[in-house]
């Protein structure tokens, strides 16, 4: 077996905050700590706007008994969501760290949580591993910095930091080419997110059809969920619909989720009139995202900020197909089997290949079936092997 290890995990995005990159944390702490590990998890301060934008009673996240989760002081920060924390690093988890004593220390994130992270690694002579989860240059525009802080500076600052870790870990490829071509080069790997294939499943007819009755969803729905902010480009969708609905009148878009967008998104369906086939499910639970999904046909994304797009896995997960644009990790993760890919910004393209779907079940069945068995090699506890032989031999080096 593997031995027991004191892992500290650092993350600036968590819970309550709504995301890919927090239930990838959240998930992969659990199983660790199933299998015997002791977890700290290092994350912002939460204020209780936080838990309630997200619909959640305020209080910290259950994740078993042997993951512990500290938290350091933030302030809010302004994003489309509404719940992002900022840490000031000042060092002060070192203090908690040598008290720990962690084998290793795992960061997801470069900023303020990461540079703590980075202080304690050094000091306490740990290795460390570092995840990137995003796409620098897409957040840049509207996260961190100005925009005169231009993206250059940015980019070194990801490859810098990533060039302090003893190994590097990405959910897709694209990841590294971008900080390859800005100085990183240290041992890397791609390493998907964790998929929680048991939440995520899927239904058979019958069900699908109460689903689609009971959350009033038309027989021809395609889906998407993510915080509504505008590098998801959820316009583009939004527009596809109103091309699809020539062609199929009862055609309907399916958006779960919240965030700054959406008065901007109603007032274009208002004008493209479909506002009638665009329905927002506002922020779902997992299990109620999971029967939005089954209630739909075919998955679709138009985000270009994507390094893997653990909404749309999910959907696979849910044996949904999906049609997306060709941008960043979705182009790695969407191929003959499972979807169909089109170029960017481009709402003709997208509702072509959307209502070729609708009208031909048969091929919508045969991708889904293949979405559905691609995303089984990412589960939960194939991805806690990868990262316990990772740790281990990290640990081992030392």
């Amino acid at each position: 077996g593997t031995r027991i290890m004191k892992i500290a995990f650092f993350a600036d995005n968590f819970y309550p905050e709504l995301g890919g990159l927090q239930d990838s944390v959240a998930m992969l702490a659990r199983g660790l700590g199933e299998r015997g590990h002791t977890v700290r998890v290092y994350a912002p301060k939460a204020s209780t706007k936080d838990f309630a934008l997200g619909h959640l009673s305020v209080g910290e996240i259950d994740l078993g008994p042997n993951v512990t989760i500290e938290r350091v002081f933030s302030f809010h920060q302004k994003t489309a969501v509404g719940q992002t924390r900022a840490v000031i690093p000042t060092g002060r988890c070192y203090f908690s760290l040598k008290k720990f004593k962690p084998d290793i220390i795992h960061t997801n994130a470069c900023f303020g949580m990461g540079l703590e992270a980075l202080w304690g690694a050094k000091f306490l002579r740990v290795p460390l591993v570092g995840t990137n989860h995003t796409a620098s240059t897409e957040f840049v525009k509207n996260k961190y910095f100005s925009q005169e802080f231009s993206e250059k500076y940015s980019l070194k600052f990801v490859s810098w930091f990533y060039n302090h870790c003893d190994f590097v870990t990405a959910p897709s490829e694209s990841v590294f080419t971008e900080m390859t071509a800005n100085g990183f080069s240290r041992p890397h790997q791609v390493v998907s997110n964790p998929i929680d294939t048991k939440t995520f499943f899927l239904a058979d007819e019958n069900t699908k059809k109460q689903l689609k009755q009971s959350l009033g969803v038309s027989p021809h729905t395609f889906v998407f969920a993510a915080r509504f902010s505008p590098e998801k480009n959820i316009d583009v969708l939004v527009k596809a619909l109103a091309l699809i609905k020539k062609k199929i009148p009862d055609a309907m878009l399916a958006l779960a989720g919240h965030g700054t967008e959406q008065e901007r998104l109603e007032i274009l369906a208002n004008d493209l009139g479909v506002k009638e086939n665009l329905k927002f499910f506002g922020t779902l639970s997992k299990a109620k995202l999971c029967e939005l999904y089954q209630a739909s046909d075919v998955f679709a994304i138009a985000s270009t900020c994507e390094t893997q797009g653990l909404v749309m896995m999910q959907a696979f997960a849910c044996g949904l197909p999906a049609v997306g644009v060709s941008a960043r990790g979705l182009a790695e993760y969407i191929n003959d089997e499972n979807g169909i890919l089109v170029s960017p910004y481009d709402p003709k393209a997208l509702a072509q290949e959307i209502a070729f779907l609708f009208e031909n079940p048969s091929k919508r069945t045969k991708l889904g079936e293949g979405a559905y068995q691609f995303v089984q090699q990412f589960s939960i506890a194939a991805i806690i092997d990868i990262w316990e032989n990772l740790y281990a031999k990290l640990v081992k080096k030392d």
